[in-house]
């Protein structure tokens, strides 16, 4: 039996048209060894309906072939599920793409879908909002609402949001309780810049706030960034390029497996850089091994499955290759 797929296509997200990229499909895709059909959405959500009714109709491998909104929306339906997510990054950003090595390119995006090397992946929650990159609160989370209301999208606009918004910004004092990686009981009263949990590396762009992060450990990175002297953001921002911001003297790295942050008045959240009003109490927490994602075999040492069927996504449910 051939291995199904659906692409899910927001037509109008990200960066990049998708005609070229609808064009590529069929020339690209195995038809020995794959049936796919196209589906474009029409409004907000309706990646998700499109999602949950390939799931209902038992498709093996949903591609959101978008920007990171799709890529999170689709994401979010495919949750301890057997149906596998695939990504065509088309976004600016494309954070869980690059963390998972995919290529930027369409063409050879869609080579890493005929090679079919499917993982067994972590997911975090904060107050139960899921979410596959990063969340936090502080300086990230306000520049997240500030992006989101600005009207416009692509990096250069991040960027002026970012240089406006740290001009003056005030940080807070937070509550740290979190449950170690032996299981003792933790906490901290810090004063942040930003408080970023970590499933994944980065935020996208290849800005990496946590290099160390793993999708496979049942565990999240916390990255708590101290209040700093504005002469030091191009050194923090260099670092995240390479990789190394957990040497900076103003960073403070661990482990966990769940961390509840208190703060003295509610305010803005953000997950997988979508914003949203929180109460002074948020919880984040890692759910292991909960969704299954194509990788790219290359990055990752697995050799990739000729065939894919529903009885070998069911034994991928126990299957874990650390990377």
């Amino acid at each position: 039996m051939k291995t199904s797929i659906w692409f899910v296509v927001n037509p109008i997200s990200g960066t990049r048209s998708k005609d070229h990229i609808l064009g590529l499909i069929p020339r690209n895709i195995d038809p020995t060894r794959f049936t796919y059909s196209i589906h474009f959405t029409e409004h907000h959500g309706h990646a998700a309906e499109i999602t949950r009714k390939a799931i209902a109709e038992g498709v093996d491998i949903v591609v959101a072939v978008g920007g990171d909104g799709t890529v999170n929306e689709v994401a979010r339906a495919l949750i301890h599920t057997e149906t596998a997510l695939g990504i065509i990054p088309c976004g600016s950003g494309n954070g869980l793409a690059r963390h998972l090595a995919l290529p930027m390119s369409p063409e050879g995006a869609l080579q890493i879908i005929n090679e079919c090397n499917i993982h067994r992946l972590d997911y975090g929650r904060i107050n139960g909002r899921p979410f596959f990159c990063t969340a936090g609160m502080g300086f990230d989370a306000n520049l997240s609402d500030n992006f989101a209301k600005a009207g416009r999208r692509g990096l250069l606009t991040y960027v002026e949001n970012a240089l406006r918004l740290g001009i003056g910004y005030q940080s807070e004092t937070y509550n740290l309780e979190y449950i170690a990686e032996d299981g003792s009981i933790k906490n901290k009263c810090v004063k942040a810049f930003l408080i970023t949990c970590a499933n994944a590396g980065q935020y996208g762009n290849n800005f990496w706030i946590a290099p160390m992060a793993s999708m496979q450990d049942g565990l999240m990175d916390v990255s708590v960034i101290k209040p700093f002297p504005l002469i030091e953001s191009g050194a923090i921002a260099y670092q995240m390029v390479h990789k190394t911001i957990y040497r900076n003297e103003y960073c403070d790295t661990f482990k966990c497996k769940s961390i509840t942050i208190s703060r003295e008045k509610p305010g803005v959240i953000h997950y997988d850089g979508d914003p949203a009003d929180e109460t002074s109490m948020v919880r984040v927490e890692i759910v292991p091994h909960d969704i299954l994602m194509l990788v790219n075999f290359r990055k990752h040492g697995t050799r990739p499955r000729q065939t894919i069927s529903k009885e070998l996504l069911r034994k991928l449910r126990g299957h874990s290759s650390g990377f």
